[in-house]
């Protein structure tokens, strides 16, 4: 009767020899092609550098004014553009500047890898019911991974750093955007799409001029999701090597510094809040703009 206590699990060795064999052929596959997956990433590397020397170079008056001028002239709210100002002020006058610094880069890197891979997938996944079928799982388990098995795979690839750290990112913050986009378009009115096609519209027309304008607000709440996921593995990602505000966290964890975790902790909660609002302002403009152009 040991199999009703006990679930009849695969015999162990079998079992340790399937991880190996797993294990190895990822391996050999990562010795073989190492240096091309390097390479095909070098351009984001690139990027990511560029991105994190000008926020740091550029003198911090600049890119205050910077940060404040997106968040009111994309919310045109006198609240959050006050909001902005004072947690920007704050983390600077607790020295954390550097590091706010190098966290919205990556977060802003991954955020575009993110837009750019993700609406064209959003995008074919709405025109087609059998490619959604596909890649809905594949997104189920992106978004339902824990995020430290990400990092096991790109470390092995690409080592640590800060490109492994971007792939983790990106590969954890991707999803809602695509789902967004493919679910704005869905939803976009027939009678408006039958309107267009009366016109002559070609299909490019009809998706560039009235089903991704239609669809903006939702493909904002996408992106606003993509930052906050992106801005939540940051301290993952410090343990290989990710800058920023991150690896202050784990070192307080390691050190039980309370302080300082709870500083930087709260400096990552600010920048969220900020980009949280901003691009929450923004979509409900555009869906502002979108119901009087169409009188919805």
């Amino acid at each position: 009767m040991d199999w009703f206590t006990e679930f009849p699990a695969m015999d162990k060795t079998a079992l340790r020899a399937l991880k190996k064999s797993i294990d190895g052929g990822f391996r050999a596959w990562t010795r073989e092609h190492g240096e091309t997956v390097e390479a095909f990433f070098e351009p984001i590397k690139q990027m990511l550098i560029w991105s994190e020397k000008f926020l740091l170079n550029t003198p911090w008056p600049f890119i205050l004014c910077g940060i404040v001028a997106i968040a009111w002239f994309a919310s045109r709210s006198w609240k959050i553009t006050l909001m902005t100002f004072m947690t920007m002020v704050l983390i600077g006058y607790f020295d954390m500047w550097d590091n706010t610094m190098r966290t919205i880069s990556i977060m802003l890197v991954s955020t575009f890898v993110s837009i750019v891979l993700g609406i064209p997938i959003g995008i074919a996944m709405s025109k087609s019911d059998k490619l959604q079928a596909m890649v809905t799982p594949v997104l189920d388990v992106m978004q339902t991974m824990p995020g430290f098995v990400y990092l096991i795979p790109v470390v092995m690839l690409l080592g640590i750093g800060k490109v492994p750290g971007l792939l983790a990112v990106v590969i954890y913050a991707i999803p809602p955007i695509i789902r967004l986009t493919n679910l704005g378009i869905r939803m976009v009115d027939k009678e408006v799409l039958e309107a267009a096609d009366a016109f002559g519209s070609s299909a490019w027309q009809r998706l560039k001029n009235v089903q991704i304008p239609l669809a903006m607000p939702t493909i904002m709440a996408g992106i606003n999701q993509t930052i906050m996921m992106a801005l939540a593995l940051v301290v993952i990602a410090s343990m290989i090597g990710v800058k920023g505000l991150g690896q202050p966290v784990l070192q307080a964890i390691a050190n039980q510094y309370f302080t300082l975790g709870m500083f930087n902790g709260l400096a990552i909660v600010g920048v969220a809040i900020i980009f949280d609002r901003v691009s929450q302002a923004y979509g409900k403009r555009l869906q502002s703009h979108s119901e009087v152009v169409h009188g919805n």
